[in-house]
């Protein structure tokens, strides 16, 4: 795969963010703060919010894909993107149990592929965790004090 060829997927990926759905949808997970597997499954099934997740989620896995399997230069994806980092910083303390109640032992598992290869992942995805949750909360702070 050329640099090129690396790019141009990068830009076709970006494209795919910027439909309006999809950005609703991307919208929505960054307010999206599950406290347990329960919480990922209501998620899942809720009329109002399945599709949002379910289109963020499965959008990440197979960006994932593509990088872990050669289509996407590893280096050229980390440097163009981070949002697929914190997606799955909010669904990786469940993913174990949630793989077992699912009866999927492959769920989410390009992205979580990509993301444990990055120096002290774990640690970065608690630390993502937390500054989500401070940034929703000032935003919160903003809109009860305007």
């Amino acid at each position: 795969m050329s640099k090129a060829e690396s790019a141009d997927l990068i830009l076709k990926l970006y494209d795919l963010r910027r439909e309006t759905t999809m950005r609703e949808a991307r919208s929505w997970i960054i307010t999206f703060f599950p406290e347990s597997a329960a919480d990922v499954m209501q998620a899942m099934i809720s009329p109002e919010t399945s599709a949002y997740y379910r289109m963020v989620v499965s959008y990440w896995d197979m960006a994932a894909s593509l990088v872990n399997h050669g289509a996407i230069d590893e280096e050229m994806f980390a440097d163009a993107h981070g949002e697929h980092i914190m997606v799955f910083s909010k669904i990786e303390p469940f993913l174990l149990e949630l793989r077992e109640t699912m009866g999927s032992p492959k769920m989410l598992s390009n992205l979580e592929t990509l993301i444990m290869k990055m120096p002290d992942a774990k640690e970065m995805l608690a630390g993502r965790r937390e500054m989500m949750k401070r940034m929703v909360e000032a935003r919160r702070e903003m809109a009860k004090n305007a």
